[in-house]
């Protein structure tokens, strides 16, 4: 099964994001967005991370979770290539792991400026979950 594939929209970047689980879909959404912006097996590291974040719905909590990722990397640098997430109710901890974004040595793509929640969609089919997040750049 796919994790996340790009999705062509103009004048922004989009994913198509999959999981069998919420932690999972949470997890591939961090690991398409940080593919946009570079590519993550070229990022050393050891880096490690952890995060909280509440919102008022899942879909609040995924535009949360990804925006905070981009944070992180605008502040630090910091790039994940590893998520463990637990996700209850629209709670969300996780620890991160990477590395840091070296922009001598590690190859620019996009530049994210926030997940948006333009044609935002979060949604259980089956037993699988699927997402649509669109990414300012």
């Amino acid at each position: 099964m796919k994790k996340y594939e790009p999705i062509d929209i103009s004048g922004d970047a989009g994913l198509r994001i999959w999981g069998d689980g919420l932690p999972e879909l949470f997890a591939n959404a961090a690991e398409g967005m940080f593919n946009l912006i570079t590519d993550v097996l070229n990022v050393t590291g050891p880096e490690e991370r952890e995060v909280a974040v509440r919102a008022e719905s899942i879909e609040d909590l995924l535009i949360k979770w990804l925006n905070e990722l981009v944070f992180l990397f605008d502040t630090f640098g910091l790039v994940g290539k590893s998520f463990d997430i637990r996700i209850e109710n629209t709670s969300l901890k996780a620890k991160i792991s990477g590395g840091i974004f070296n922009p001598q040595a590690n190859e620019s793509r996009l530049l994210i400026k926030a997940a948006t929640y333009h044609n935002l969609s979060v949604r259980k089919i089956n037993s699988k979950w699927e997402a649509v997040v669109i990414f300012d750049i």
